[in-house]
């Protein structure tokens, strides 16, 4: 991610700028024009602890925001490989006052440390970013604070190097949701059938952020995301919309290690999220209709560097 990316990925909600306005349990509206400058001073940063990095075919992207006493214990359970497939351990710091990036550093995992705090969705397109640039095959994305089991990283990956799937997501619903918040189970299963609905394909978690994602598709819908917050929703429908491949695999959904839930009260995350969801549907669904000819996901091609990855 060179200068150009820094600005693709501050360019994100096209409308016009807000003031930057933090809120850590809920949703964050940060000044494009300040995303851009904090992602390019970060990489500067990034770029001169890891010269001439490049990362291994299988990237285990975590970002992190205020997970000092959760992500150790992540980290330490991340394998070396996947699938016969060595994997590197990327780690995005989205700001924070802790001591989340010294965790992180100490634990041998890639650290990429944003100097502000820009909200989920701006922490993923970094990574997204830096696994498109810097030659990773597939992206695993899971969360800091213990909720996803790393050691079912092989059964998440496994369609994608099956070439079954682009995209595979972990389904609590198939597998097991040790939480005890009857709330947002049941919006779980409503989102599901609302995306399955709107993308076509039968889902059964579509909010669960432990996933697996072919890094070719990700070069296609990386420039098309723009939430800062609530990044997860708009990639699968973007990604949907696009024709690529989608599938799910039962996983465990566990309780928080430790600390609260950043995403805010369930009724404020159920209306953003609703929210993300029917404006992405919209955007895309007229994308596509103005240019059919530029949804150019697996289903219709097999570019070289994919059939290379298998």
């Amino acid at each position: 991610m060179d200068k150009q990316g820094a600005e693709a990925l501050g360019a994100g909600g096209h409308g016009r700028p807000h003031a930057a306005r933090h809120s850590h349990a809920g949703s964050i509206h940060t000044d494009p024009q300040k995303a851009r400058r904090v992602i390019s001073e970060s990489r500067h940063a990034f770029d001169e602890r890891y010269p001439e990095l490049k990362l291994s075919p299988v990237v285990g992207l975590i970002c992190a925001y205020e997970e000092e006493a959760n992500i150790g214990a992540v980290l330490a359970a991340m394998p070396e490989k996947a699938c016969g497939l060595p994997l590197s351990t990327l780690v995005i710091v989205d700001g924070g006052d802790d001591r989340t990036s010294q965790v992180a550093l100490e634990a041998g995992a890639l650290t990429f440390t944003l100097r502000e705090n820009l909200g989920h969705g701006y922490a993923l397109r970094v990574g997204y970013s830096l696994a498109v640039e810097l030659g990773a095959d597939f992206v695993v994305t899971l969360d800091a604070d213990g909720q996803n089991d790393p050691a079912e990283i092989p059964r998440m990956l496994g369609p994608l190097i099956d070439d079954e799937a682009d995209f595979v997501l972990g389904s609590r619903r198939l597998g097991q949701d040790a939480t005890s918040d009857r709330l947002r189970k049941a919006g779980v299963r409503v989102f599901s059938r609302v995306v399955t609905a709107l993308g076509g394909a039968k889902l059964t978690d579509s909010s669960n952020g432990y996933r697996a994602l072919r890094v070719l598709m990700l070069e296609d819908v990386v420039d098309r995301l723009t939430q800062p917050q609530y990044q997860t929703a708009e990639l699968l429908i973007t990604c949907m919309k696009r024709g690529w491949r989608i599938t799910e695999r039962p996983t465990q959904w566990l309780p928080r290690a430790s600390g609260t839930s950043k995403k805010g009260k369930n009724y404020l995350f159920g209306l953003r999220y609703a929210r993300v969801v029917l404006g992405t549907w919209w955007r895309e669904s007229l994308a596509r209709r103005e240019d059919p000819a530029s949804v150019r996901g697996s289903v219709r091609e097999k570019p070289a560097r994919a059939r290379r990855a298998l």
